[in-house]
């Protein structure tokens, strides 16, 4: 298996570390350098030996077996932490263990400590109890698995006040406080043998006022209601380490959503903008490295890398579930990984972490001190320097001036101290300035988001980035009007006005959006946190496969029905959302998003039907030998959708029409599949908390609204062969399975197949085909001369056609279009070129459906963006290639129909 290859190379690389490792080396800078280390060398003679002997891990062990025998809990934990203390420091010096396993080793050790400690005091006042109750949540580098040499660590102690061991006089507060004071004598108070951990319960709630320990529901009101920003960067390294550790897992997991915001949280940015700035604000030592100088709080120091990967874990965590890691590297690493840092920064800030981590461990293990910074003198520098094997103090010094260089000047591009998104003013004339100050005046008098002074700061500080953008904007008054469409209709901004004030060059991209392409204006309206598209950076590729999608759409936190439903229609709408930004800025071919609607589509489909059929069958359960299939038509059976399209779909399901369900409630198979097809149809189609998701029409199936929703595979079958009208059969043309067993598709596709191939009346189906395009034009005329789906020598005609040569020949039977073309001009049904034409005409209507729903002629600016968006120099010149198109469609249309069409 793949793990139990890992950690086989885990184990030959530590084994081949240890092989080549200088023990001898590190023993004699250790006895040099250490004064500690030194003591702690003569105290343990026994593991020097084994570490002379190159044994590391049997160095290791022993380490960790030296408190076993002792009498006292507190001991034996003493003697185990001095024992791992100097193995693991000249391990780290020989170089046979890594800064990555140091830290772990040392995490481990508090782990065991804290439960260990948690354990002893518990049943030093109720024998034999057991531990239940009572959790220790770790935190900072201790929840990482990153702590130190020297490090204190920082739990928080939880309480359950009707599951704590406790005797009959105690009140659960009062027994809990006093375990807590307890445990922290336990482990921070120093005897012969040394002290085990000290202990800092500050980070526990409002901890100027509450006692050593606090319940779990008094924490959790606190998080859900008073938590300050640092208290949510804190939490995103926090485990439950000790204790009672399933207890402080159901905590954590409850309070994921205070941690983990769903939408993209910027102002994130600016809390760790103020809480830098009263860090440094605070820092009292050198700001240059030399004498002095904190590699853990100075500028660029380790606190900033921390920092740069909480901050990106905030702002995108709450989306990205990979970027929930509690280790400083990994997290840099996965945010690399979804492409939010780049690859070179992430490398750079983690190879600068690890460094700073191993001249801080350095630092401690001279004296055993909880210290980060440098000496005060040169010549204790140089002593730090040679315990690591550098020739003296000015190398060390360098080194860290270069690293800590790196940092902070990546630190201050994520803060925006050191520079500014470049922009181009524009003069703004008196009289479009006078008309923006007139409605800012009544946005603050009458606008919800502007309501509170937060939200009036926040947007002052980017008003005149907005007046500038809106200023630049092709049409300044028309882009005024839909950013206050906007804005009345948010019911907060602030978080949008911080975003803006980051990056003012977004607005930009936003007016455009709102001025361009109204669909996409009113789902932001409706749904803010969409303006995630505007800055993730993933969210400018197409969309993924069906699986991936699909994947994504099932991941729910939340396991219940609504809630599956829920996370349906966030996917959804952020992919179809993001394809729309993608056509606004032209990054793709139509034809390519309309491919990636078609892929969001299929997978919600496959994802909505399979959380409906899990649902309906806990009242309903099963048909043996039976599973319902879902056929996909028209735009989503070819694979390609509009922002403005439908999913036309018919339901069917397998198996005869014997046996009724298996379920608390029995169903006949036809009362069974058409009631789960409308339980099918209401989650794909029914608004939820998070919006609607698609329109749904099944009037494809056999015998259209007056037959049943779901229809059995013979039953379909009969119909095509007995009762299909010539269209029906067009329209299968286009047939998918999207939805069934691999089995089950089969059969459909065979079915779909043999109906196409079936013998025809050459005659008859021209007729036919005529005769539907004729009503249907003067049922449907098209609304004006872009509607170049209905207009003469459009889309319809054009798919008329093909479908027409596909029944008449049985080849081209492909529900791709563009494949379909391919095998018909193959056949010399076609010309060569008329594909191109044909998808010239399917490129302006996926655009157009985004930049001009109504069909109308667009607005001068969007033409621009209508043209470049199709591959078009000018909108003239994509005015004279739909022309052409048409032209082409019409000349093949009076070929094989003998019916000359007026083109305007």
């Amino acid at each position: 298996m793949a793990w139990e290859a890992a950690l086989a190379l885990g184990e030959q690389r530590r084994h081949s570390r240890t092989m080549t490792a200088d023990w001898q080396s590190a023993l004699d800078r250790a006895a040099a350098h250490a004064p500690f280390l030194k003591r702690a060398m003569d105290r343990r003679p026994e593991l020097v030996a084994l570490m002379q002997a190159g044994d590391g891990e049997g160095a290791l062990a022993q380490a960790r077996a030296d408190g076993e025998g002792a009498a006292d809990t507190g001991d034996a934990l003493r003697r185990e932490r001095l024992s791992l203390a100097l193995v693991l420091a000249v391990g780290d010096l020989a170089g046979a263990f890594d800064v990555t396993r140091v830290m772990r080793e040392l995490s481990d050790f508090a782990d065991r400590a804290l439960d260990e400690a948690i354990t002893a005091v518990i049943r030093h006042r109720v024998e034999d109890a057991e531990v239940q109750g009572f959790t220790a949540l770790a935190l900072g580098k201790q929840g990482a698995h990153e702590l130190n040499y020297s490090s204190d660590i920082d739990p928080i102690l939880l309480f359950d006040p009707e599951r704590l061991p406790r005797l009959d006089r105690d009140e659960p507060g009062e027994a809990a406080a006093r375990y807590a004071r307890k445990l922290v004598e336990l482990l921070s108070q120093p005897t012969g043998e040394g002290y085990v951990m000290r202990v800092d319960l500050r980070l526990r709630p409002a901890s100027e006022v509450t006692p050593l320990a606090i319940s779990f529901n008094a924490a959790m009101s606190h998080y859900e209601s008073s938590a300050l920003a640092w208290e949510r960067a804190a939490f995103i390294r926090a485990r439950s380490a000790a204790g009672d550790i399933a207890a402080g897992e159901a905590f954590l997991e409850d309070l994921r959503p205070f941690i983990w915001r769903k939408s993209l949280d910027f102002t994130a940015i600016e809390e760790v903008r103020r809480l830098t700035a009263r860090i440094r604000q605070a820092y009292k030592g050198t700001r240059e490295v030399g004498p002095g100088f904190d590699i853990k709080k100075g500028r660029g120091g380790i606190r900033e890398v921390e920092f740069y990967a909480q901050t990106h874990q905030l702002i995108y965590g709450g989306r990205i579930p990979e970027l929930r890691q509690r280790g400083t590297r990994a997290a840099l690493d996965a945010l690399a990984e979804a492409q939010i840092i780049g690859a070179e920064d992430a490398r750079v800030l983690g190879d600068a972490y690890d460094r700073l981590r191993v001249i801080e461990h350095r630092l401690q293990m001279v004296e055993d001190r909880q210290t980060h910074s440098l000496p005060d003198s040169a010549e204790r520098i140089d002593n730090v320097a040679r315990l690591e094997g550098l020739p003296d103090g000015a190398a060390l010094v360098e080194e860290l001036r270069r690293i800590t260089g790196e940092v902070a000047a990546r630190y201050g591009d994520l803060l925006g101290e050191d520079a500014e998104e470049e922009r181009t003013t524009v003069s703004v004339a008196g009289e479009f300035r006078e008309r923006f100050d007139e409605r800012v005046e009544h946005w603050r008098n009458s606008v919800r988001a502007l309501r509170s002074v937060e939200a009036r700061k926040a947007f002052d500080a980017m008003r005149d980035d907005l007046l500038d953008a809106i200023a630049n904007a092709p049409d300044p008054y028309h882009a005024l009007a839909r950013w206050e469409t906007l804005l009345t209709r948010l019911p907060t901004a602030i978080n949008l006005f911080r975003l803006f004030e980051q990056r003012p060059g977004l607005l930009d991209r936003l007016l455009r959006i709102l001025t361009q392409a109204r669909p996409l204006a009113d789902e932001l309206a409706r749904r803010p946190e969409l303006l995630d598209a505007l800055i993730d950076p993933n969210a400018m590729e197409l969309p993924e496969s069906v699986e991936v999608l699909a994947e994504r759409m099932r991941a729910s936190e939340e396991s219940d029905y609504e809630s599956r439903l829920d996370r349906l229609r966030q996917v959804v709408g952020d992919e179809r959302f993001a394809l729309g930004v993608q056509m606004v800025e032209c990054r793709h071919d139509p034809l390519d998003i309309a491919e990636g609607l078609c892929r969001i589509a299929e997978a919600a489909v496959q994802t909505g039907a399979e959380a409906a059929i899990a649902d309906f069958r806990e009242k309903h359960g099963e048909i043996a030998g039976s599973e319902l299939a879902i056929l996909g038509l028209g735009r989503l059976g070819g694979g390609a959708l509009t922002h403005a399209s439908d999913l036309d779909i018919v339901f069917l399901y397998t198996g005869d029409e014997l046996g009724d369900s298996d379920g608390k409630r029995p169903l006949s198979p036809s009362l069974y599949y058409n009631r789960l097809a409308a339980r099918v149809s209401a989650a794909l189609s029914v608004p939820t908390a998070e919006g609607a998701l698609y329109e749904i029409d099944t009037r494809l199936r056999p015998q259209g609204k007056q037959g049943p929703i779901a229809v059995s595979f013979t039953a379909f079958e009969k119909y095509q062969h007995e009762s299909a009208w010539t269209w029906e059969h067009m329209a299968l043309g286009r047939a998918r399975p999207i939805f069934g067993s691999e089995a089950a598709r089969e059969e459909l596709s065979k079915i779909i197949r043999d109906t196409l191939c079936a013998d025809r009346d050459g005659a008859k189906l021209k007729a036919d085909v005529l005769e539907m395009r004729a009503e249907m034009f003067a049922a449907k005329p098209p609304q004006g001369p872009l509607d170049v789906k209905l207009v003469r020598g459009g889309l319809v005609d054009s798919e008329f056609l093909i479908h027409y040569l596909q029944l008449r020949e049985g080849i081209g039977l492909d529900p791709a279009l563009e494949k379909a073309i391919a095998a018909l001009v193959d056949a010399g049904l076609l010309p060569h070129g008329y594909a191109e034409h044909h998808l010239a005409i399917t490129r302006f209507l996926i655009a157009e459906r985004l930049f001009a729903p109504d069909g109308a002629e667009p607005i001068e600016a969007t033409r621009a963006v209508l043209a470049q968006a199709c591959g078009e120099d000018s909108y003239k010149a994509l005015l004279q290639t739909l022309a052409e198109a048409r032209q082409c469609i019409a000349a093949q249309w009076a070929e094989h129909f003998g019916e000359t069409l007026e083109i305007d």
